[in-house]
């Protein structure tokens, strides 16, 4: 756990008032069984008109089982189980359970999410939790919320989904890579570094956090002395990370998914170790299981950036009941409060049409009295009460872009085992305007 002193400026950027938030982000198996689940809103007054839906909420995922996000999979499908699991010991969703079907997202280089919503879409969702990966949700997003389905991602952190034509039915629980970008961008200088190399995929994701963290750092008196944006798919990283160790850069921070293992390797090859740079890492590429394989000790000391509140103890022992097998705990709050929050906008407005949920998802997360849980909050909703869900993600209030108006940034810190603890400082944001 690393701390950074409270009048330190990492603290200050995160709890500006006027941070313009937005989004980017980047198993189980396609034939799940079906559970319960819950969807994703956006204002009353941008959702497209649509019939009434046929009274059972169908939750789709679309996330990775596999591709360059794969890591990120199975904590987020086992928190819309449990979720799931939850709503229906709970009474389910207009007094029927609620029906989950999973499928995968892949990445960037296959077909494989276009075909994953054809199918849910031939199911009948109601809503779609998904993709992790933001340039994913790019190229689905029209599919989706143009059938009039709520589209919810948990990890989308990219600032273009803020303003995306969604007709009022895209929604996400991360917060957006400008503030990660802000957050670590402060943490670089207030760690020393007055020179930075960085090392950044080159897609919606990668360069728009390059950017805001390469602004950040140079406002705080450091100097970017070499920025390579790189073709994640390419076989190997050698000239990449020459023209980084040529301006030889105090700190060097990685932005990327899977490939980064191969970038790590190309550094220790040719000598900027962790222990004679500073490495930085961002949601994209912290892991703990992606750098087991590596000698001991090769990501010692190395910090990363997470966007979302740490998943508290109790609730990874909970996903540890759905899936024992769990090491990554990465936006596993966010889908499961993104599923909790699908359902109890279809409770409020007792319909489960993606056009009605969307409706009702600013509503159930800001206006009324405070609950934790889907049960106690869908009790307040039968009792006549208005209800604002506090999520184990954070507060979760969302503004009229769909985006959660409060956010919180982990900092984190890589041990000799190559695998970063469970506890990290965070970094909330006040009330943020669009």
């Amino acid at each position: 756990m690393i701390r950074i002193a409270p009048a330190g400026r990492v603290l200050a950027v995160a709890a500006a008032a006027s941070l313009a938030l937005t989004a980017c982000g980047g198993g189980a198996d396609d034939t799940a069984a079906s559970q319960e689940t819950a969807s994703s809103s956006a204002p009353a007054s941008s959702a497209p008109a649509a019939a009434k839906g046929d009274g059972t909420l169908t939750l789709g995922t679309v996330l990775p089982q596999t591709g360059s996000l794969a890591f990120l999979g199975p904590p987020e499908f086992a928190a819309v189980d449990l979720a799931v699991k939850e709503i229906n010991e709970a009474g389910g969703v207009l007094g029927k359970p609620v029906k989950a079907i999973h499928t995968d997202s892949g990445d960037t280089t296959t077909n494989i999410a276009s075909q994953s919503v054809d199918k849910l879409l031939g199911q009948k969702a109601d809503a779609i939790i998904g993709a992790a990966s933001s340039s994913v949700s790019e190229s689905i997003i029209d599919k989706i919320t143009g059938a009039g389905v709520v589209q919810f991602s948990p990890a989308n952190t990219s600032d273009k989904f803020t303003t995306v034509n969604d007709n009022g039915l895209y929604f996400r629980t991360a917060p957006p890579d400008k503030l990660q970008g802000r957050v670590l961008g402060d943490l670089v200088v207030a760690d020393g570094n007055d020179t930075v190399g960085i090392l950044a995929m080159q897609d919606s994701y990668g360069s728009g956090l390059a950017d805001q963290i390469a602004k950040t750092a140079e406002e705080g008196g450091a100097t970017v002395v070499e920025r390579v944006d790189y073709d994640p798919k390419a076989a190997e990283f050698s000239a990449d990370v020459t023209k980084i160790k040529a301006k030889n850069p105090k700190a060097i921070v990685l932005i990327g998914f899977e490939e980064t293992s191969k970038v790590i390797q190309e550094l220790v090859k040719q000598g900027l170790t962790a222990d004679k740079h500073k490495w930085y890492m961002v949601d994209g590429n912290m892991s703990n299981t992606n750098y087991l394989k590596m000698p001991k000790g090769t990501l010692k000391g190395v910090k990363g950036t997470i966007p979302g509140a740490e998943a508290p103890d109790a609730f990874r022992e909970r996903l540890l009941t759905v899936d024992k097998e769990l090491e990554d705990y990465t936006y596993a709050a966010e889908s499961y409060d993104a599923a909790v929050l699908i359902a109890l906008a279809a409770e409020a407005a007792k319909d489960d049409s993606g056009a009605s949920i969307a409706a009702k998802l600013a509503e159930v997360s800001k206006v009324g009295e405070k609950c934790k849980s889907f049960k106690e909050c869908a009790d307040l909703l039968k009792a006549g009460k208005d209800i604002d869900y506090e999520g184990l993600s954070g507060p979760i209030e969302f503004d009229d872009n769909g985006d959660p108006a409060v956010a919180t940034i982990g900092v984190y810190q890589y041990g000799d085992d190559n695998k970063y603890p469970g506890k990290a400082e965070e970094y909330r944001t006040g009330n943020i305007a669009g």
